[in-house]
């Protein structure tokens, strides 16, 4: 099968070097067939004359704030279980079930007798499942995507941005627990779950089965266009460019030969499945985002007397908008879409990844998930905007309202101006991100693809080649309007997602309450002195 991948790449070696002769044309083209598509799906409502919020935006930000409240703000009372749970405080409760641990049992005997011989469904732990998923929303958006937000809403953007991701913490809670509750297992333990499964089986249970199945289609046709567009070719494009920039590689073939090699390293890890794609983001994404944190850290303590002033610009920006255009409004929707679009939360391709976890209670994967929007908006994007507004205190490379395309290098002078040459060490960490969040959008457009065209080698095969080819697009030619459109596909994923999750609440907070019971039940268990069977196993 590897040979098959590599020599059907080569194939398609003159196709590409053709392709790049008329990007122009291409994108033109594209442009003319899904321009009304792109338009509908970021249309901005009309409020007053000064500012507009895309539809899209409405849909996701107020979805997060019903799930905030109808889950009692689970993104608070929750956290401290997520870490608890992501180090395996439960995992005995998980795999077995809490009756048959410390139900009536008495004996170390009784206990053991009870789970010998059992397993439970999933292929991968939640760290795994977590790195997994982190790896598709840590990338680009962490480090461009905060300096468009800074360029455009000022400093005051943070805010809204830590806003959105605080918000986020609950919709991912709730999409990712349904994930689990819905998921189908193959006969050889192969996991399928994700936005496809719920909305078919779960609003089926609720009678609105034709509904739900409609909805499912929509987001499985959705989520293969972004897996091809935003989730590869995007990323592929982005890396190629910084690497040529970094090493002066003016060639008209260097994009190309970039994207080959990035192409032939995805398909070693793609062809594993998602055992073979969480063993990778669970090393790369640590390290990846640890490198870039550690840099910010350095960075923030050499300025540590700038940051309470750093901080005091973020509040009286998010409340004033310091002058930019749009004002307040303006920052408020730059930060929170912005913050949005790099947690993915509500969007739904978090549920796939972590579908896939090993567990008896669908609830324990949710309070997991809701780490995500923490660790990659809260903190990531949070660090490296105050690494540019404290640089940038003397306006030396950035003057706020103004909009930058190229988030990416404003970042690295902003880096730069502390750590010398760190925008080598930035190349090598956006080469990264981006090889790990096409990995992780290759397991999500595979599940859309598989729902829709059926499960088969075949049909796996045919959905690889077509990614591997589009790595190779992607880093070859100017994306232009392609990327609009993939972009559009992401964000038209939030629609069927967000109206399913909403119909699925109060499914979703009997799973809660079972999964909370049942920590209770062990708590209880083991402050009366009832047996630990941790240490026994």
């Amino acid at each position: 099968m590897k040979k098959k991948f590599f020599s059907l790449l080569l194939l398609a070696v003159p196709f590409l070097t053709f392709a790049q002769s008329t990007t122009d044309s291409i994108d033109a083209v594209f442009k003319d067939y899904t321009g009304w598509f792109v338009d509908a799906i970021f249309y901005e409502i009309p409020f007053s004359e000064s500012f507009q919020i895309p539809w899209v935006l409405i849909v996701l930000i107020g979805g997060a704030l019903y799930f905030t409240i109808y889950f009692k703000f689970i993104n608070v009372t929750g956290f401290l279980t997520a870490f608890q749970v992501v180090r395996g405080k439960y995992e005995d409760i998980e795999k077995h079930g809490v009756d048959k641990l410390y139900g009536n049992q008495t004996t170390k005997g009784d206990v053991l007798d009870t789970i010998r011989d059992e397993s439970v469904d999933g292929e991968v732990s939640h760290f795994q499942a977590l790195t997994a998923a982190l790896s598709a929303t840590v990338g680009l958006g962490n480090i461009a995507g905060v300096a468009v937000a800074l360029s455009i809403g000022g400093p005051g953007a943070t805010f809204w941005m830590i806003v959105a991701g605080l918000l986020g913490m609950a919709s991912k809670f709730a999409e990712c627990t349904l994930g689990v509750k819905y998921r189908d297992v193959g006969e050889d333990g192969t996991v399928y779950g994700g936005p496809m499964y719920y909305l078919t089986k779960g609003l089926k249970e609720k009678g609105a089965g034709g509904f739900g199945k409609v909805l499912a289609i929509l987001f499985a046709i959705f989520v293969i266009g972004g897996s091809f567009g935003g989730g590869n070719m995007f990323q592929a494009n982005q890396a190629a460019a910084q690497f040529t920039k970094l090493f002066e590689l003016t060639g008209p073939n260097a994009g190309l030969y970039f994207g080959i090699v990035m192409a032939v390293l995805v398909a070693i890890v793609i062809i594993g499945g998602i055992k073979r794609i969480a063993s990778v983001t669970e090393k790369v994404v640590p390290f990846m985002a640890g490198i870039y944190v550690l840099a910010a850290v350095i960075i923030l303590f050499a300025n540590f007397t700038l940051i309470d002033d750093a901080f005091m610009l973020i509040f009286e920006g998010a409340f004033s908008g310091l002058g930019i255009a749009g004002g307040l409004i303006g920052v408020m929707i730059q930060g929170i879409r912005r913050g949005a679009f790099s947690n993915e939360a509500g969007v739904g391709s978090a549920a796939i990844a972590h579908s896939a976890v090993r567990t008896k209670y669908p609830a324990s994967e949710g309070i997991v998930a809701l780490l995500e929007p923490f660790v990659d908006t809260v903190v990531i994007c949070t660090m490296t905007a105050l690494v540019i507004i404290i640089t940038n205190f003397d306006g030396q490379f950035m003057q706020y309202g103004v909009e930058i395309k190229e988030g990416v290098e404003l970042t690295a002078v902003a880096f730069d101006s502390v750590i010398p040459h760190f925008s080598v060490v930035l190349t090598i960490a956006v080469i990264l991100f981006a090889f790990s969040t096409m990995i992780s959008w290759s397991y999500y457009g595979m599940q859309g693809w598989k729902f829709l065209f059926g499960k088969g080698k075949i049909t796996d095969l045919v959905y690889k080649i077509l990614f591997l080819m589009f790595v190779v697009i992607g880093a070859s030619i100017s994306l232009g309007a392609v990327i609009d459109f993939s972009d559009a596909m992401i964000f038209a994923m939030v629609v069927p997602n967000i109206i399913g999750v909403i119909m699925l609440s109060p499914i979703i907070k009997k799973e809660l309450s079972k999964y909370m019971n049942a920590i209770n039940k062990k708590e209880e268990a083991i402050e009366d002195g009832a047996i630990d069977v941790n240490e026994h196993m």
